[in-house]
């Protein structure tokens, strides 16, 4: 029998892609499901799929960005379902595409919002309960490939996803001997929507954003890798197996290991030259 069923697992950003995906796999696997993203009508449309393959579903709108939201879907959650055993912070935005020089504060407020402090919101609220009882239970952090090594003109993005890596990390240290796991799941691309997170913009974040043509450029080149990514179906199946493996970095791209290793060689190449430094000679090897 899967050690996930009868369990109950609250999924953000869970109306389609990634999301959804998690939601179908966990769902097969005998959980109960409460799906929470920010619109309304996919939601109901993929309650409506989950239901009709027999998935115990609750559903609410959900903004990660505001943590009274997030209690009160955790009380409708344990209203519904009892114990909750799982919390999937998987919504997130692509945020501005932009050069450095072209950034503005609101495109950074509301990637911030909704990608960091979204996931901080949602383990600050169900950890809690899954503490309550003696059952354990899990944190999946849905960052992205580019939290371990980021790209041209994704500044926001690349820092809140790298900022989710290193969230998890302390979260694994911190709640292990309490038999909750982490997870951070790091994928490349992946046939989603992320490309086009605008359409889930707040009118408090909207910016004055004008995109170069050489932007505009860099974001058609983005949205063919996108459309050229993994099927989405894949990851939810990934994240099942390597939480019955009991993994914490959960990658859904092999082939990029070797550009992991370039960065990781490069780092280690930096400490031999700090270790050759005539400034640090005097320091102690602490």
């Amino acid at each position: 029998m899967s050690k996930f069923k009868g369990k109950t697992a609250i999924i953000s950003g869970g109306a389609e892609g990634i999301g959804l995906s998690i939601a179908k796999a966990l769902g097969e696997q005998g959980m109960n499901i409460v799906l929470t993203d920010i619109n309304q009508q996919n939601l109901e449309n993929a309650a409506k799929e989950l239901e009709e393959s027999g998935v115990p579903v609750l559903t609410a709108r959900l903004d990660v960005a505001d943590e009274e939201q997030w209690k009160h879907i955790a009380e409708k959650a344990s209203e519904r379902f009892g114990k909750l055993h799982m919390v999937v912070n998987n919504a997130g935005v692509g945020g501005d595409s932009v050069s450095v020089e072209n950034q503005e504060k609101k495109g950074w407020q509301w990637t911030l919002d909704v990608n960091l402090m979204g996931v901080v919101y949602g383990a600050k609220t169900i950890v809690p309960f899954i503490k309550s009882h003696d059952e354990g239970g899990w944190i999946v952090n849905v960052a992205s490939m580019a939290g371990m090594g980021g790209f041209l003109h994704g500044g926001a993005y690349n820092a809140t996803k790298a900022a989710v890596v290193a969230l998890s990390e302390s979260w694994y240290e911190e709640l292990s001997s309490q038999n909750i796991n982490v997870s951070v799941l790091c994928p490349a691309f992946v046939k989603t929507r992320i490309y086009d997170s605008e359409r889930n913009r707040p009118e408090q974040y909207k910016s004055e954003i004008s995109s170069p043509e050489s932007n505009n450029s860099f974001l058609k080149k983005t949205k063919k890798m996108i459309e050229n990514g993994i099927e989405v179906s894949i990851v939810g199946k990934r994240v099942v197996e390597a939480l019955n493996n009991g993994e914490f970095y959960i990658f859904t791209h092999p082939g990029y290991r070797s550009e992991i290793q370039d960065r990781f060689k490069a780092i280690d190449e930096a400490f031999k030259d700090s270790e050759k430094s005539i400034a640090l000679k005097e320091v102690p090897n602490q």
